[in-house]
């Protein structure tokens, strides 16, 4: 473990560079174009050769041992959210890594640089995927959409999009180290799944002040929408762990005219797939419901955003293992709990064993005004330092430990085509309200 640590030592200007650059140059999802060019840049200065995603941003390289054992993927992530009054959120576009991103990305890297070294990859087996994958946070909905109306993607998050192309055909099992705000080293259970939704509520326009009778009011619609999910809160379990979170995106054109249409993004979230789809089905209830009260219509799109995480317990017991055997004097704690907030490491662990664990070092408040990261020692370098060790004891011996852990592991779909063929199934759209002389229709 001693050579881990100093592989990584001799790489600490390199890893702190990126996370500056990548801080200085935040970028969302699918957009990252500056921050994947630069870590491609150094990946094959490093010596690797890499496979690029078509038409998207993101890459990734496999490096071979030699030898017969598993293949182990590891990630880094390398887009941003948005946060216009975030200090040194980009001025034009408010994107800003009040996420933690750039330290991942940096780490990463740390970890390739690391990997190069004989001592090290000598004592491995198998094959370690490293990937810079793009698009992780879930926003820009309309955007997304249209990437996916073009046939640029087919899934709105990076890991399932990278999935679905084939990308990590070959993998075994896979690992992300997240950074985190606080002290604290530390897993979770897992996490919450969730539906990406667009709500289109249509109305029709008429002067305002004229002649509001002739209009039906599309943003009166919406809001009554949205009022109307309120009140079914208290119907969802809190075993469940649902939650409905909308914005609108766009409320009308003019003050002087009805809204004839107004635009709302949100997420359905949930811990399992059946909870999310039944409380799926209650919001579009309580949504079309509105759209009645009004005598307009609401045109909901409903696209598969990320599964619930569940991380394999066994990866959670060795990446306690991995950092004690590098830091024994830090703490480390494993939460038996699930977050309730969504990834698409989710996604990975539909059909492999994973794990995404945390490293500090960030202060603020995540995806707040006041994020960045204070503690880089935490969050760049003992995150690199742990995740050698955690491939080291997975990929040693044989490939022992990591094939105790596959052979264990109960996968929830067979197979990526049955767990997208499932995906697919979610997606709906269209109006869900059909007028006519005699009666009116609903679709949920």
């Amino acid at each position: 473990m001693k050579d881990i640590i100093q592989a990584v030592e001799k790489n600490r200007q390199l890893i702190l560079d990126a996370e500056r650059y990548i801080w200085k140059n935040p970028e969302t999802g699918f957009k990252e174009f500056k921050t994947s060019k630069y870590m491609a840049e150094q990946f094959i200065a490093l010596g690797y050769n890499l496979t690029y995603a078509d038409n998207i941003t993101g890459f990734y390289t496999v490096l071979d041992t030699g030898k017969e054992g598993p293949n182990i993927l590891v990630l880094g992530e390398l887009d941003s959210i948005i946060c216009h009054n975030h200090p040194d959120a980009d001025a034009q576009t408010g994107a800003v890594h009040s996420c933690g991103h750039n330290a991942q990305c940096a780490a990463l890297l740390g970890v390739a640089a690391a990997l190069k070294k004989k001592s090290i990859i000598d004592k491995l087996c198998g094959k370690i995927t490293l990937c810079a994958v793009p698009a992780e946070e879930l926003l820009e909905i309309e955007f997304r959409s249209r990437l996916k109306e073009k046939g640029i993607i087919k899934y709105f998050g990076g890991k399932a999009e990278f999935l679905y192309r084939g990308y990590f055909d070959g993998v075994d099992l896979a690992f992300m180290v997240h950074t985190s705000v606080g002290d604290e080293f530390y897993t979770r259970s897992g996490a919450i799944g969730c539906i990406a939704k667009n709500i289109i509520y249509k109305g029709k326009s008429a002067h305002a002040g004229g002649s509001p009778w002739d209009g039906k009011n599309a943003l009166y619609a919406a809001t009554l929408g949205i009022n109307a999910c309120n009140a079914i809160r208290e119907r969802f379990k809190e075993n469940d762990v649902i939650r409905f979170h909308p914005i609108i995106t766009n409320g009308g054109a003019i003050v002087n005219a009805i809204p004839e249409s107004t635009v709302l993004e949100s997420f359905v979230r949930g811990k399992t797939f059946e909870a999310i789809t039944s409380a799926n089905k209650q919001i579009n209830q309580a949504l079309c419901g509105a759209a009645l009260s009004i005598g307009a219509n609401v045109e909901i799109i409903d696209t598969p955003g990320y599964a619930p995480l569940s991380n394999s317990k066994e990866m959670i017991n060795l990446s306690e293992q991995a950092f004690k055997s590098v830091y024994p004097d830090q703490t480390f704690k494993k939460h038996d709990i699930y977050w309730s907030a969504s990834t698409d490491m989710g996604d990975l662990s539909c059909i492999m064993p994973v794990v995404h664990p945390y490293a500090p070092g960030a202060v603020g408040t995540a995806h707040g005004d006041d994020y960045y990261i204070k503690d880089k020692e935490k969050a760049c370098i003992m995150s690199a330092v742990w995740q050698l060790s955690l491939l080291t004891l997975l990929l040693e011996n044989g490939g022992e430990k990591a094939k105790e852990v596959i052979a264990n592991y109960t996968p929830v779909f067979n197979s990526k085509e049955e767990y997208f063929a499932y995906c697919d199934s979610i997606s709906h759209s269209g109006d869900r309200i059909k007028y006519s002389a005699d009666k009116i229709e609903v679709e949920v």
